[in-house]
């Protein structure tokens, strides 16, 4: 579980540079590393840790430092209880690990307002503000999109909704997946839902008086936010390790599917142009949240039918 928690985000964050340069028709770096610039994450992550760790005056210090280390710590508690395949391939099997999950995820928040406050920066300030309207909007549709699969599954443990998985689930949960899928964005701020950062008018909102390995390490939280909320929406949604001779390659099904719905991450920044703040809102509470209510009541509906 550790090697993945440290190469997995560092893939992710590989692939992101290349799609981004092939994308926008641009090569980006190619000297780092014998080839095609492999190595430009690790030189990145040297450049960092040779920076000065600089605290402002008027920042609260303690809280200002331990931002960062709040930011990382949920998502690699998440990936504890993300199974990677059938049997023991996951690292803590709990009962409950769907409401593990939700719960631990949302301390993102926390660390974005520690950040944010204890800067004594106002645009900072202002970054928390939003993030913090954003995250506690969006967490509601992302509850509820869970809670209609594990409904479905008639368990909250994470395995044992992987395992009731049926393929057709595909289509009737499908409503939920969008709901999912664009809430967990919402929750990593990643564009278009960046708007916690929005450099062309925050500089970059509650980041901007980070440097160094502080700073590296809210970038490492957002790769590592890409691969908790890609693999949480594969193995909810698209089967985790289902497919063709799942006992023996199982993990490499739920390694794909990942890097699919990683992928689809990616190309949305590159696509897509940030909401404003009435467009984001409006999109939570006026489309996401009444979506995913209905497919709260099709999903007991469907159960009761079965029944």
């Amino acid at each position: 579980m550790a090697v993945a928690f440290l190469t997995l985000p560092l893939l992710v964050g590989q692939t992101e540079h290349k799609v981004m340069a092939h994308m926008q028709a641009r090569l980006g770096p190619m000297y780092a590393g014998a080839f095609h610039g492999w190595a430009q994450l690790i030189a990145d992550g040297v450049k960092f840790a040779q920076k000065e760790d600089v605290t402002p005056r008027a920042a609260d210090g303690p809280v200002f430092r331990l931002a960062p280390a709040v930011a990382l710590l949920p998502y690699l508690l998440v990936l504890l209880v993300i199974p990677l395949g059938p049997g023991d391939l996951v690292g803590e099997q709990l009962d409950v690990g769907l409401f593990f999950v939700l719960a631990v995820v949302g301390v993102g928040v926390i660390a974005v307002l520690m950040a944010a406050w204890a800067s004594a920066n106002k645009y900072s300030l202002l970054g928390g503000l939003r993030a913090a309207a954003q995250l506690l909007g969006y967490e509601l549709p992302f509850v509820l999109s869970a809670a209609s699969v594990a409904m479905a599954a008639g368990t909250l443990s994470l395995p044992g909704i992987v395992a009731a998985w049926e393929p057709w689930w595909l289509l009737w949960q499908l409503p939920a997946t969008v709901v999912f899928f664009v809430s967990g964005l919402a929750e990593i701020r990643r564009p278009p839902f960046d708007m916690p950062i929005a450099d062309s008018e925050l500089v970059f909102g509650y980041m901007t008086e980070y440097t160094g390995l502080r700073f590296a390490f809210f970038l490492l939280a957002e790769y590592v936010g890409i691969v908790v909320i890609s693999a949480l929406t594969a193995a909810l949604f698209l089967g985790g390790w289902h497919g063709p001779w799942a006992d023996s390659v199982g993990w490499l099904w739920m390694l794909l599917k990942t890097g699919a719905v990683a992928f689809v991450v990616i190309w949305l920044r590159v696509s897509w142009p940030r909401l404003r703040e009435d467009q984001l809102q409006r999109l939570c509470w006026l489309v996401l949240v009444p979506l995913a209510l209905a497919q709260l009541v099709l999903t007991a509906g469907v159960r009761v039918a079965l029944s």
